[in-house]
């Protein structure tokens, strides 16, 4: 809907205008009256907006009307951003510090340092007031008037209780899938597999029932290994197959280069095992495409099955279904329910009576389908007057033809009952929730994302108030999206989040004429694309200029991000014609989002420092050696990822001009030193890899001024830090750290002193409302600190000790509430391991489930016994103890969840479980 973006692009132009920072400069460039004319005509076209926002729903003129003052809006906005930017350009930076550059400034008249921009400016703020004064000319004919906002309610109830009654009226199915799911084959196949088909329209709920399938108490147990993997309509078997190996194996790293090696690794992991494998949303119809994909599985052990979604039956016929039983919508009591639960966080209308038969009549116009019931259901969560309800009941978008909703026509089946739900839900939303769902059209079907770093982008486009916390107010809104079903969790990853296919036709159908996403089948007009303000484009092995040259003449462009085709597909490196590079990127000056990652790239262009508007720049999995000192030059910019950059070992010296970053990515980045002053970047809230040096580098204490810190942080060479008072200094416990790695060289000689590091961990004991995962590497002292183990970290369910070759004995671990993870590796002074690691208490390790030790080679004995508890590990379903030669004395208690692991002691514990 074009009333989102352009509500929200002029609010975003009134705060700029209204900034008294922002006058001044205005006055400083002597176009003070200009602006003020453009703001006061803006506020008359603002007072028309809510009208618009009714009637473009109908009136093609009106949305044509909103695109034209969307246009402008962008326009105005890179306007005022050259203006913020010049300003920040004449700041003193580390260069325009030396003294003679000072006395030079000074015998340059201000007035001509600002003729050259004001003269550029001019004349585009002389066109946009008379574009503007046009589009507001033209109310009268359009039938616009001022109308009050009605006040949207963006509150949330608590959900807490939605995820266990998410799924109503499958009760049936779910049973019938168990039985052939645990049951035994019935000869039908010839394999030592079968596939259980779940066919239906889109929204009806396949993958809800497949999850819920999967998740079954009785699978988990009965299957091992399980792997799920999304097709879409890609059906790319390097693709496909990549995930299953990469959800069953332990070394996540290998990569292969053909498909046939690929299939035999997979082969050796299925091998005389029963195996679950959920095939999800499949698309073709291609017998060939199917045959290839289980060649692995004829190996397995009788009884394993695939659980295949889809919406098609042809490839099903031609595997032996003549006769698939499809999965109907629900019926009108059930929908009632799932209704209920999502609306009034119950599953009946018994406490609102007045209510229920609004939600009867939204039922029957959703056609009974959850993904519909759904999204209207969470729209209404916060609504509980007759009168809202009678607004959606009655809302003329169900009547809206729009033709066909989704992509390329393949799910028009119902869509006439689907997508007008949907887009009531969106229509629902406020003006910036709508152009935050809008800008997600740039990701592709099946796309995987992370939270973090789509806050990051919608940061960078300034689609958040930067007066309040970008970040904070960006996880707020997506957590929004979230709970509304515009998003939801990754099926096998429940820190990714995915789109509903059919979420994402609507995020394409209201993106309208300013959100591309671009693809090969697209025609390259220039004269269409020029109109574009975002594009994004899926990674290729290989992505040639001639696909991108008529981006050439798109200068208003903003985004030019490069997204993953999903899973990784092995190709490693990317290739970009350097053409792009070279001639097309130095046309594009108005980007404020650059994503060049995993492309072969060993370069950095110079270009990148002049692009004075970026705000995000991405280069990470490139073979780039160095940044160009210009990059410096970037003021604006907030986001800086060159993470597994393997060839880069610094950062230039200009770097500490980037007064606005606020995350910089460094991880897996052989840096050897940070640049001294980094502690003063004070906007600097990720810094993910912190490299200790010696006395002219980096020292622990610069953390100090780091007051906003948070996330995953490593720090390396701890070894170096020359006292406990410049540890203490670093103020880790005010930091709100959620992941926390330690480091110390992997040197145990005379150079290091055990008491010094002693004291050093003491002080840098991070929060524990927030630490989630604790890593220690080569710690030198003989025994670990106190707050290691404290019960006050209940957050934490990660931890790993590696390489403490001198500590002699553990913390009490086993007070550690939701610890879940726990590796211990390479400790040759522990000798005995006792109650000490349960802290003496009864309900020790209450959550453990994984328990690692490795390479120990003076342990002797391990005594678990605890008098007054029945299980010390009652949760613990994975025990491995690998290389630990001297271990020859055990006593454990019962582990009655126990699954799988090493060690000859174990063999009769796994077997009886």
């Amino acid at each position: 809907m074009a009333e989102a973006i352009a509500t929200e692009l002029v609010k975003v132009l009134f705060q700029k205008l209204s900034d008294e920072a922002f006058k001044r400069i205005a006055r400083a460039q002597g176009i003070h009256n200009e602006l003020k004319e453009l703001k006061s005509t803006l506020s008359r076209i603002q007072d028309l907006l809510n009208d618009a926002s009714q009637k473009e729903v109908t009136h093609k003129s009106v949305k044509s009307w909103l695109n034209a003052l969307q246009h402008l809006a962008y326009d105005i906005n890179d306007v005022l951003d050259d203006l913020a930017t010049e300003d920040m350009h004449r700041e003193p930076t580390l260069e325009s510090r030396a003294i003679i550059c000072s006395k030079v400034r000074k015998l340059i008249p201000s007035c001509c340092t600002n003729f050259s921009l004001t003269h550029r400016l001019s004349p585009k703020l002389d066109s946009i007031n008379r574009d503007l004064e046009n589009l507001e000319k033209r109310k009268t004919d359009l039938g616009l008037l001022k109308i009050d906002e009605k006040p949207r309610n963006t509150s949330r109830r608590s959900e807490t209780s939605l995820p266990e009654r998410d799924v109503v009226g499958r009760e049936v199915e779910k049973e019938q899938l168990l039985k052939k799911l645990l049951g035994d084959d019935d000869g039908s196949s010839q394999d030592n597999f079968s596939v259980l088909p779940i066919v239906g329209m889109g929204g009806v709920g396949k993958t809800t029932l497949a999850r819920l399938l999967y998740n079954d108490t009785k699978v988990q147990d009965h299957f091992e290994p399980k792997a799920w993997v999304c097709v879409s309509d890609d059906f790319d078997i390097f693709k496909i197959s990549n995930t299953i190996f990469q959800s069953v194996t332990t070394t996540k790293n290998e990569k292969f280069e053909d498909l046939d090696k690929l299939q035999i690794a997979i082969a050796e992991q299925f091998k005389g095992k029963r195996f679950l494998l959920v095939v999800d949303d499949v698309w073709s119809e291609n017998y060939g495409d199917w045959e290839n994909l289980v060649r692995p599985f004829l190996s397995c052990a009788p009884g394993s099955r695939i659980i295949m979604t889809t919406r098609k039956e042809q490839l099903l016929k031609q595997i032996g279904f003549h006769n698939v039983d499809r999965l109907k919508s629900l019926s009108s009591e059930d929908a009632l329910r799932l209704f209920a639960v999502h609306a009034l966080g119950v599953d009946n209308f018994d406490s609102h009576t007045t209510l229920k038969p609004q939600g009867e009549g939204i039922v029957k116009k959703c056609g009974c389908l959850p993904l519909a019931l759904k999204a209207i259901g969470r729209l209404l969560r916060t609504k509980t007057d007759r009168e809202d309800w009678d607004e959606v009941l009655n809302s003329e978008i169900w009547d809206v033809e729009i033709g066909n909703a989704t992509e390329s026509g393949k799910d028009v089946e119902n869509s006439d009952k689907i997508v007008p739900a949907l887009r009531i839900s969106y229509h629902e939303l406020s003006a910036d929730l709508k152009q935050l769902f809008a800008y997600c059209s740039l990701f592709p079907k099946d796309f995987l994302f992370d939270k973090e770093e789509l806050v990051s982008l919608w940061m960078a486009e300034g689609f958040l108030n930067p007066s309040k916390s970008p970040e904070r107010l960006g996880r707020e809104y997506f957590e929004i999206l979230l709970s509304r079903s515009f998003f939801q969790h990754a099926p096998n990853d429940e820190s990714l989040f995915i789109m509903h296919d059919l979420m994402n036709d609507l995020a394409t159908f209201v993106a309208g004429e300013f959100f591309l996403r671009f693809d090969n089948h697209m025609e390259t007009n220039p004269e269409a694309l020029v109109k574009y303000r975002h594009m994004s484009f899926t990674r290729e092995e290989y992505v040639g200029y001639q696909k991108f040259e008529a981006f050439k003449g798109a200068k208003s462009l903003r985004t030019f991000l490069a997204v993953s085709p999903g899973v990784d597909k092995g190709w490693g490196y990317c290739y970009l014609s350097s053409k792009i590079l070279d001639d097309l990127l130095p046309e594009l000056t108005l980007l404020r989002v650059l994503s060049l990652s995993r492309f072969q790239i060993s370069e950095v262009p110079e270009f990148i420092g002049t692009l004075k508007h970026l705000r995000y720049l991405n280069l990470s999995r490139t073979n780039i050696e160095e940044l160009p000192e210009n990059v410096g030059n970037l003021y604006n910019l907030q986001t800086l990822i060159v993470s597994e950059c393997w060839g880069l070992t610094n950062l230039p010296k200009s770097f500490l001009n980037l007064k606005r970053l606020r995350h910089l990515d460094i991880r897996h980045t052989p840096l050897e030193k940070l640049p001294l002053g980094i502690g003063e970047l004070e906007s600097l809230q990720t810094l993910s890899k912190i490299i200790i040096e010696g006395d002219d580098g980096f020292a622990i204490n610069e953390l100090k001024g780091l007051t906003n810190l948070h996330g995953k942080v490593s720090i390396e060479g701890l070894h170096k830090v020359q006292s406990a008072k410049h540890a203490r200094e670093a103020n880790l416990s005010l930091k709100k750290i959620t992941g926390l790695e330690l480091q110390w060289v992997d040197v145990f000689d005379g150079s290091r002193t055990d008491t010094l590091e002693e004291e050093v961990l003491n002080e840098l004991k991070p929060n524990s409302d927030t630490l989630k995962t604790l890593s220690m590497v080569s710690y030198g002292g003989t025994q670990i600190s106190n707050w290691v183990g404290d019960r006050s970290f209940h957050e934490l369910v990660d931890v790993s000790i590696r390489g403490c070759k001198k500590c002699t004995s553990l913390p009490p671990f086993g007070l550690l509430p939701s610890l879940k993870r726990l590796h211990i590796q390479g400790m040759d002074e522990v000798k005995l391991i006792g109650l000490e690691l349960t802290g003496n208490d009864v309900n020790a390790f209450r959550s453990l489930e994984v328990l690692t030790f490795e390479d120990m080679s003076g342990w002797e004995r391990w005594s678990a016994k605890n008098e007054g508890s029945a299980a010390v590990f009652p949760c613990l379903k994975e025990l491995y103890v690998k290389n630990c030669p001297q271990l020859i004395n055990v006593s454990l208690q019962a582990l009655p969840s126990l699954k799988s692991g090493s060690g000859s002691f174990l063999s009769h514990r796994v077997e009886n479980n």
